[in-house]
C-alpha cells in the first residue's frame, strides 16, 4: 500500500473515532441544559441533548464545538475521494447500484432499527411509563422519525447520486475537476483560498437565517440548511482531488501540503479562537457590531484549515502499516452505525453514578468504541454483513492470503474501497474495489 493510501486510512478511522467522542462528550456539556427535556413537548431538545447528566465539564464544550466545525466537512471530503475512479471502472448504472446496497440500505436500518433502540434510555429518562410499549406509541405519534447520525448517509447518497448524473451527462467532468485541482499540490494555499471563497458564497447568505446548529427535519430526513451546500462543495472538492490521483498534487505524500502541516495546525487553532471568541460572547447577550462577520469569517476559515491540516500531518507522520489502525478502517462503516445505540445507553446506566464528569465520558468512548468495533467485526463474519460493510467474507479474505487492508474514502459511513497505487499498474486514479 503506498502510503497515501495509508494516510487516508488512518486519517478515516481517526475521523470515526472522533464521530464516536463528540457523541460521548455531548452528555457531559457544561452548557447542557439545567435537566432532561421532556421527549414529547416540542421543540423536542433531546435530539440535540438525548441524555442530559449533572456531571459536567466546559472542556468538553471546546472539543464538540471544534469536532462540530469541521469533522462533517472532512468525512464529506474523504467520501468524494473514491468517486470517479469508481464510476470510471462501473459505470453510472453499477455505480448507483451499489451505491444504493452500501448506504440506502444501512441507512434504512439504522432509521428503523437502530434509531429506535438508541432513543429508548432517553424516552426512559422523563417517563411515566417505562415500558417499551408506552415508548413506540410516543415515538411513532411524533410528527417526524429521528435519525440521529443516520443524517449523513442520505446525504451522502443525494452527492452520489449528483456525482454518478454528472458523470453521464459529462463523463470527462472529473478528469476537468482533477485538472483544476492538479495545482494544488504545489500551491495548497491557493487551493484553500478557492474553497474559503465558494463555500463564502454558499455559507453567508443562509446563515443569515440559519444558525450553524440549527436542523431542518423532513420526515425521517434531517439536514442542517447552512451547512449542507457546503458538504456538496466539500464532497465534489474530494471527487477532483480523487480524480486527479491519490499519490499526487494535494495528497503527495512529500508535498507541499505534509511538508507544512504544522503551519496549518496553528492556523487552525488561531482560526478556532476568530470562531468562539465572537460566537460565546453572542450567545451571551453581547452585542458589538462586526461579531458576527468576524464568527462567520472564523467559521470559514477554521473547517478548510482543519481538514488541511489533518490531511498534511496524516501524510507527513504516517510512515508503516499497524495492525490496530488497520482494523479500525475496515471497520469505520459499522462502527459509525451502531456506535449510537451503545453511546446512549451507556450514559444512561451513568446517570446518578457519582463520578467526575471526565471519567463518565472516558467509560461512555472506550465502552461505545470498543463495543462498536466489535459488534461490526462480528457482523462482518456473515455474508450480508460483509457485503454491506463492503467487504468480503471473512472466509474468501483467509483463502487468498493475509488481508490487505482498506484504504477507502469515508463514507462514513466509510465505505470501504480498496485501491491500487499509481505504480500498481492501473494509472493515477487506481482501482477503486466496491
Amino acid at each position: 500500500m503506498s502510503r497515501s493510501s495509508l494516510a487516508l486510512s488512518n486519517l478515516r478511522g481517526y475521523a470515526i473515532v472522533m464521530v464516536v467522542a463528540f457523541h460521548a462528550f455531548i452528555a457531559y456539556l457544561g452548557s447542557q441544559p439545567a435537566s432532561p427535556l421532556p421527549f414529547d413537548e416540542p421543540p423536542f431538545g433531546w435530539r440535540a441533548n438525548p441524555i442530559v447528566d449533572s456531571a459536567r465539564w466546559f472542556g468538553f464544550d471546546l472539543f464538540c464545538a471544534f469536532q462540530y466545525i469541521y469533522l462533517m466537512h472532512l468525512l464529506f471530503f474523504l467520501s468524494g475521494l473514491f468517486v470517479w475512479p469508481s464510476l470510471s471502472r462501473k459505470g453510472a448504472r453499477t455505480f448507483l447500484y451499489d451505491r444504493l446496497v452500501r448506504i440506502g440500505v444501512p441507512f434504512a436500518v439504522g432509521l428503523y432499527v437502530l434509531m429506535p433502540l438508541s432513543y429508548y434510555p432517553v424516552y426512559r429518562v422523563t417517563a411515566v411509563d417505562p415500558s417499551w410499549s408506552a415508548f413506540w406509541s410516543y415515538w411513532t405519534a411524533l410528527p417526524f422519525w429521528p435519525s440521529g447520525p443516520m443524517w449523513f448517509l442520505w446525504v451522502l447518497l443525494l452527492f452520489n447520486v449528483a456525482a454518478a448524473a454528472l458523470f453521464w451527462l459529462a463523463p470527462h467532468a472529473g478528469e476537468v475537476l482533477g485538472r483544476l485541482s492538479g495545482n494544488a499540490g504545489l500551491y495548497p494555499g491557493r487551493f484553500f483560498l478557492a474553497l474559503v471563497s465558494i463555500s463564502a458564497v454558499a455559507y453567508l447568505p443562509l446563515s443569515a437565517v440559519f444558525a450553524p446548529w440549527e436542523w431542518a427535519q423532513f420526515g425521517p430526513f434531517a439536514l442542517q440548511p447552512s451547512l449542507a451546500p457546503q458538504y456538496a462543495i466539500y464532497f465534489f472538492a474530494g471527487l477532483g482531488i480523487g480524480a486527479f490521483g491519490l499519490e499526487r498534487g494535494l495528497l503527495e505524500p512529500d508535498g507541499m501540503l505534509a511538508q507544512r502541516c504544522w503551519r496549518w495546525l496553528a492556523g487552525t487553532g488561531a482560526a478556532f479562537l476568530l470562531w468562539i471568541v465572537p460566537t460565546a460572547l453572542i450567545v451571551n447577550g453581547t452585542s458589538l457590531p462586526g461579531l458576527q462577520i468576524l464568527a462567520d469569517l472564523g467559521f470559514l476559515l477554521c473547517a478548510p484549515s482543519a481538514c488541511f491540516a489533518l490531511v498534511g500531518l496524516f501524510l507527513h507522520t504516517t510512515r508503516r502499516h499497524r495492525p490496530v489502525l488497520e482494523s479500525l478502517a475496515d471497520n469505520t462503516y459499522g462502527i459509525y452505525l451502531v456506535h449510537y445505540v451503545f453511546v446512549l445507553w451507556l450514559q444512561y446506566f451513568l446517570l446518578g453514578v457519582a463520578l467526575f464528569a471526565v471519567a463518565k465520558a472516558a467509560i461512555v468512548f472506550t465502552g461505545a468504541l470498543a463495543l462498536s468495533w466489535a459488534t461490526t467485526a462480528a457482523v462482518c463474519h456473515l455474508p450480508i454483513g460483509a457485503r454491506l460493510m463492503g467487504r468480503k467474507p471473512r472466509e474468501l479474505v483467509r483463502a487468498r492470503g493475509r488481508r490487505q487492508p482498506v484504504i477507502a474514502g469515508l463514507d462514513p459511513a466509510i465505505h470501504p474501497l480498496r485501491k491500487k497505487s499509481s505504480y500498481e499498474g492501473d494509472g493515477p486514479a487506481g482501482q477503486a474495489r466496491g
